[in-house]
């Protein structure tokens, strides 16, 4: 078989086909988690006992590495002594929650990302101004949980055969969780305007989330795979791997380098392309980089696979990148925050 260049591939048996392996732009944690995480890791090196309200990403390699730094995950505020530190993770939470933390003498550190406080705020608006409301997002996902909080009577959809039970109502507002896929808001939205007088909109899918597809789009029309990595929960992971398949492009979903044991899974591929979701760090897909070429790459790229891995890194991890974890680039560049919406600080 021949790669996206048109030339054939080596299949020996001796040796794996991988020349290239190419990290997308973009990657790593999006801006919200990132600013959780840094919080959690400022409380704690300050001294203070410090708990997150949930796990402060869906990544299990972090949050070992935050709980050998003391970081404690606690499933409710009851599990946090009185004065201590809790960190609100960026999904946010109901009110209720917030005061109750306060209630207790808690040390709220509000992680809460920028762009879930504006579709709070959003929301809220929604409720005074006595629209119904529909809101686009995984019923048990945190970050609707915590919307439902601003308004209870909203009705939560997610797949299209729930939206017939969407009533005809006068003046209904439209709504989404942040990392909700753009096409199925847009489809959800047009649906719409045959149950409603009055249609608002409010877009509130997370510009981060666009460009991470984007980018990803992008980099499956030049690879002959893409490895995807991220939680098998995660829905912003799912819809990479979904978005390759789109793109015609193979695509392996993962968690973690680990989960690579089958060259055959390679054969054939002469370019191979890595991303993940926002809840990856981008250290995961360098080891990802490198376990492809260690277990797929010809004879030389696999002797070379620490040095190609961090030179995949290095053109992916740039400030224009702008979701990296790593410690030398964590301040966001003014880039990333002029998509943070005004005022939502």
């Amino acid at each position: 078989p021949a790669g996206r260049s048109g030339a054939p591939c080596d299949t020996s048996a001796e040796m794996g086909t991988v020349e290239e392996v190419r990290i997308a732009k973009r990657t790593g944690f999006c801006y919200g988690v990132r600013e959780a995480i840094d919080k959690a890791k400022e409380a704690a090196a300050a001294g203070k006992e410090t708990s997150t309200l949930g796990q402060v990403v869906h990544n299990e390699g972090v949050i070992r590495d935050l709980a050998a730094m003391g970081i404690q995950t606690v499933d409710t505020l009851d599990d946090v002594e009185h004065g201590a530190a809790v960190v609100i993770r960026a999904h946010g939470v109901k009110p209720e929650v917030m005061d109750r933390a306060t209630a207790k003498g808690l040390e709220v550190i509000d992680g809460t990302c920028t762009w879930v406080i504006q579709e709070q705020r959003e929301i809220v608006r929604l409720v005074e101004e006595d629209y119904t409301i529909v809101l686009l997002g995984t019923p048990k996902h945190p970050e609707v949980i915590g919307l439902l909080g601003f308004a209870p009577d909203a009705i939560v959809v997610d797949e299209e055969d729930e939206w017939e039970r969407i009533p005809r109502r006068k003046r209904m507002a439209l709504i989404s969780q942040s990392t909700q896929p753009p096409w199925k808001f847009e489809k959800l939205a047009a649906f719409m305007t045959s149950r409603a007088h009055e249609l608002k909109i409010v877009n509130t899918v997370c510009p981060v989330t666009i460009r991470r597809q984007q980018d990803t789009l992008e980099a499956a029309a030049e690879v002959d795979l893409v490895v995807v990595v991220g939680g098998r929960n995660s829905a912003n992971t799912k819809e990479l791997t979904r978005l390759c398949g789109i793109a015609g492009t193979p695509a392996v979903q993962i968690e973690s380098a680990r989960d690579l044991e089958d060259p055959a899974a390679f054969d054939g591929a002469r370019i191979v392309g890595v991303t993940g979701g926002t809840s990856t760090p981008i250290e995961d897909l360098q080891a990802v980089a490198r376990r492809i070429l260690e277990l797929a790459g010809t004879g030389e790229t696999a002797s070379r696979a620490d040095e190609l891995a961090d030179a995949a890194l290095a053109a992916a991890a740039t400030p224009a990148g702008r979701t990296t974890s790593l410690p030398h680039l964590v301040a966001p560049p003014a880039a990333e925050q002029a998509s943070v919406p005004t005022g939502a600080a």
